[in-house]
Parts: structure tokens; C-alpha cells; sequence
């Protein structure tokens, strides 16, 4: 049993004291000063609240870097952002890591899995801190006498925060218990609920909430096309979920994404990924990072630190103080550049690699000179002057257009109805284009083609697992990587590791929880 106590944004008091009992999957506020009361006094301290559960997916804890929302010895390694890049992109082709230690070396070479490895309770506690949180604040905002500024839209964006934590369960690990307001101050286990109840339930929580919450944008917060750009992206992986294929759903919603949110395209892709980024006109749902106000060893800073070394690179190139000589992407990923000839390449993207002193070929997973540095992720102002920071200034684009275009013309060649050719075409040629790597024909425009463009265009934001389960390419031996398998050129991995191991404390804590195929309990 943890205690967690937050500053509310803008008041000089604490609300409330929680006792959270992440395990047990039961969270039981115990209120110092009622919602009333408070408001009485600072009229806008819900939006302090509001703000706090959006801040549990950008930062380890309310209390600075080295604060903690869950238990954990290293408070640094476990964020949200942190837990999506290790479990998303480590464990795939494109991004591997060097340190291994306590259980990273299972993630980079997708071996040794199970329920005792403390980066699969990171993710699966954190997403539970942050549904019993949401699910708190619902509760109060119900049932409270008080005169509450835009309280439905507060409560559709908790909502929201509520099913974005489930749709990472749901992809990770595909079981757990569902929990709302209604369970809080019951001590008895809930039931274990499947795959495809998970789906459901976020699926109806997403439809309700798209009807009420607010279609006006406000940068790092919920609207209506980023609830349905969640949408599209749970119904593109339905029939991973579910065994039942809504690529009808998926198109319908991302169209909406591209049609009705007044997004565009960045002139420059680089733009999207740099230090002033908060100006890009193309990021749908951002999770913010400042390297003041909101320091974090688990947000960007992680991503960009991580990529940097002094063995071989000036961190302040990059608008960076510190190097942690972490991560390197393998032929994987920048193998899909003009068959990995990156000098020659016209493609933007393929310029943000660094490959001096790096070799090609990742022999060995552990020796930071073995692939290439990713620098897409910098924390150098791509206009301006920038002053090297320690902590990352960085935003995080968790949902972004271009991923809006692939989705739709993944769509499309996959035979949804409604859609066009054509102007899956179009899409896809206005992210090619946009980079400088050139134009494509219809006839080039299939599922291997769509795959690769993912790869070059998302690779290193928390897609790429979930990518290659869909296209039937992560488990078995069709499609080999460096080190999968734990094996220099690849090997076939068992099916089972489409989904992660429950956590060993989660079957401990509660009795109604089985754990996945494959794995001992």
C-alpha cells in the first residue's frame, strides 16, 4: 500500500491524501478538504486536478524527477513514456537498448519473458494509478453541490485519460480488471475481464465521450479528434483484439481525424520532433515536457538522452547537456532508407541517424558503437536559439496526422468500404513528400509498402510492436531483426509474446486474475 500526495497547479493546499492500493486494483480517497470548500477558494482548482491525471502519462511523480506515482526503486524509470518506448519499440525491430539491466535485456531481445520483470509492472501499475485517479475525480465531480466550471467536459476528459490507460492494457497484455468510479471503497477483487470486454468497454466509453466533450483545441488536453483518433486506432488493431477485423471503423474515424481537426502537415518532419515542437500543426495529442516546470527522467528526456553518447557525440549539438550512451536503432529501421545508403538517400528522415564511428551492422547489442544513434528526437529549437538543458523541452507526439494519412490508406488497401484509392494515394504521397523522398504509384501502395512507411515515418513513437503484431510480423520467423530471439541475425519467437506476462504482483494481489498463455503464473 503506497500514499501519494499532489500539489494542486495554482493552490497553495493539497485536496486530498490518497491511499492507493495499485494492487488490489482499489483506490480510496480520504478527503482533507471538500471539493466545495475548496472551490470556494480557488474557483479554478479543478482544472489543477484535471491537470495532475494528465500529468501521470508525462511524469514519474507530482514532486519532481525523482518522485514516483507507484513503487519502484529507480522513481526515474518509471513513467508512463518510459514504459510505452521499452515495451513498444525495444521489444520490436527498429530500437534496441544497451544497459540490461533487471529485465531490459528481455525487452531488447525479445527472450526470457515473465512476470517477475519490472518493466512490465511499471506499465501495468501506472495504467491502474491512473484509471483509480480518473475514476476518483469522476466520482467527486458527479456528485459534488458545488458550481463547477465545465464540469461534464472535465469529466469526459478523465473519461478519456480512464480509456487511453485500458487501450494500453488492453494492447500489452490484453486481460485485467475493469474498474470505474462505481467500485470505489469495495475491497472485494473484481473479476477478470477478456480481451474483448476490455474493447467494448473503451469502445463505449470513447462513443459517449466523443458526444460531450469539447471540439475546441487546447494543446496536451483531450478533444473531440483526439478521442477519435483513439478510436480509429483501437479499431485498426479490432481484429487483434477481438478476432473481428472494424477497418470500416477505423477508416470512418481517422477521416474524421484528417477532415474535421484542422490539422496540416509541418513543412519540415524534423520540426515535429524538436525543442519548440508545441508550434507543430500536426500533432493531434501531445504529452508536454519542460525542462523546468515539468523535469523528467521518463518523458523525451529519455528518448533524447538516451540516443546521446560523449564516446562519439557533442550532447550539445543537440541541445542536450547529458549522454547516457543508451539507445541505438539496428539495420531495421534504417535499412528501409535507400537499402540503408543514408548519404545518398533524398529522404529527410534518413538524415536522422548518426553514423560517425558507428558501425552498420549491430554485432553486439551492448557496444554503443554497434548501429546508429537516433536523433530524431532533439532538444535543439528547430527555429531559434537553444540553451542545452539537462531535462527535455521536448513534447511527445503520442498521436500525430501522418499517422491519421497511413492509417487511412492502411485501411483502404486492406478493402474498407467507403474509402478511395485514390486518396489513399494522395495521403500517403503528402508524408513522402513532406520528407523529400519522392512520390509513389498506385500499384505500389500495398500492406508491405504501408508496413515500411510506418517504420520510416513512426519509428521511435510507440507504434511499432503493436504495427508488426497486426501484420502478422512479431512473433514467428516470416520477418527477422537484429537480436530477436537473442540472436545477432534473428530467430523465431513463440507466439505467446504477442502479449506480455501479467505481472507477477497483480496474480498475487488478486486472486480473479489468470496469467496469459505461455507464461508461468
Amino acid at each position: 500500500m503506497n500514499q501519494f500526495k499532489f500539489k494542486i497547479i495554482g493552490a497553495a493546499f493539497v485536496l486530498f491524501l490518497f491511499t492507493s492500493c495499485v494492487d488490489d486494483l482499489n483506490t480510496e480517497p480520504k478527503v482533507e478538504l471538500t471539493l466545495d470548500k475548496l472551490l470556494e477558494q480557488d474557483p479554478n482548482a479543478v482544472d489543477g486536478l484535471v491537470s495532475k491525471i494528465y500529468g501521470t502519462f508525462a511524469l514519474s511523480g507530482p514532486d519532481g524527477p525523482d518522485s514516483s506515482d507507484i513503487t519502484t526503486k529507480d522513481n526515474g524509470e518509471a513513467a508512463f513514456l518510459r514504459s510505452i518506448i521499452n515495451l513498444q519499440d525495444f521489444s520490436a525491430d527498429g530500437m534496441k537498448n544497451r544497459w540490461g539491466d533487471d529485465g531490459l535485456d528481455q525487452l531488447t531481445t525479445t527472450t526470457g519473458w515473465n512476470g517477475n520483470n519490472k518493466f512490465f509492472r511499471y506499465l501495468y501499475d501506472r495504467a491502474y494509478y491512473t484509471i483509480s485517479q480518473s475514476s476518483n475525480l469522476i466520482q467527486i465531480l458527479k456528485t459534488s453541490k458545488a458550481n463547477i466550471p465545465d464540469r461534464e467536459n472535465h469529466i469526459a476528459e478523465l473519461r478519456f485519460l480512464r480509456a487511453l490507460s485500458y487501450y494500453y492494457l488492453t494492447d500489452c497484455f490484453g486481460k485485467g480488471a475493469i474498474t470505474t468510479e462505481d467500485d470505489i471503497n469495495t475491497s472485494t477483487p473484481k473479476k477478470e475481464s477478456t480481451r474483448k470486454e476490455l474493447f467494448a468497454f473503451i469502445e463505449s466509453e470513447l462513443k459517449e465521450v466523443e458526444g460531450t466533450i469539447t471540439a475546441t483545441k487546447s494543446y496536451g488536453k483531450a478533444d473531440k479528434n483526439v478521442v477519435r483518433m483513439l478510436l480509429a486506432k483501437l479499431y485498426l488493431n479490432a481484429e487483434v483484439y477481438t478476432g473481428t477485423q472494424r477497418y470500416d471503423d477505423a477508416l470512418l474515424y481517422s477521416k474524421k481525424v484528417i477532415d474535421e481537426g484542422g490539422y496540416t502537415l509541418a513543412p519540415s518532419f524534423a520540426s515535429v520532433f524538436s525543442g519548440d515542437n508545441n508550434t507543430s500543426p500536426e500533432i493531434i495529442y501531445t504529452l508536454i515536457a519542460d525542462a523546468v516546470v515539468s523535469q523528467g527522467y521518463g518523458n523525451t528526456t529519455y528518448i533524447i538522452n538516451g540516443n546521446l553518447s560523449t564516446e562519439t557525440m557533442n550532447p550539445n549539438n543537440y541541445g542536450a547537456i547529458d549522454a547516457w550512451t543508451g539507445h541505438r536503432a539496428t539495420k531495421a529501421w534504417y535499412g528501409l532508407f535507400n537499402n540503408g545508403n543514408l548519404v545518398d538517400s533524398p529522404d529527410d528522415r534518413a538524415k536522422l541517424f548518426f553514423t560517425t564511428g558507428h558501425s552498420y551492422e549491430m554485432n553486439d547489442y551492448k557496444k554503443w558503437t554497434d548501429g546508429y544513434p537516433s536523433v530524431k528526437f532533439t532538444n535543439k529549437n528547430f527555429v531559434g536559439p537553444t540553451n542545452a538543458t539537462s531535462f527535455a523541452n521536448t513534447d511527445f507526439p503520442l498521436f500525430r496526422l501522418s499517422d491519421a494519412y497511413l492509417m487511412y490508406a492502411e485501411c483502404v488497401v486492406r478493402g474498407a468500404s467507403g474509402g478511395s484509392a485514390g486518396l489513399a494515394l494522395e495521403y500517403v504521397n503528402k508524408v513522402r513528400t513532406r520528407s523529400h523522398a519522392g512520390e509513389i504509384n498506385a500499384g505500389e501502395l500495398n500492406l508491405d509498402f504501408i508496413l515500411k512507411e510506418r517504420g520510416r515515418e513512426l519509428n521511435l513513437e510507440g507504434h511499432r510492436r503493436q504495427d508488426l503484431i497486426r501484420f502478422g510480423k512479431f512473433t514467428g520467423g516470416s520477418y527477422l531483426w537484429p537480436w530477436k530471439g537473442g540472436v545477432k541475425d534473428g530467430v523465431a519467437i513463440p507466439e505467446t509474446y504477442n502479449l506480455y506476462p501479467i505481472p507477477t504482483s497483480a496474480l498475487q494481489a488478486n486472486s480473479q486474475l489468470t496469467q496469459n498463455p505461455g507464461y508461468s503464473s
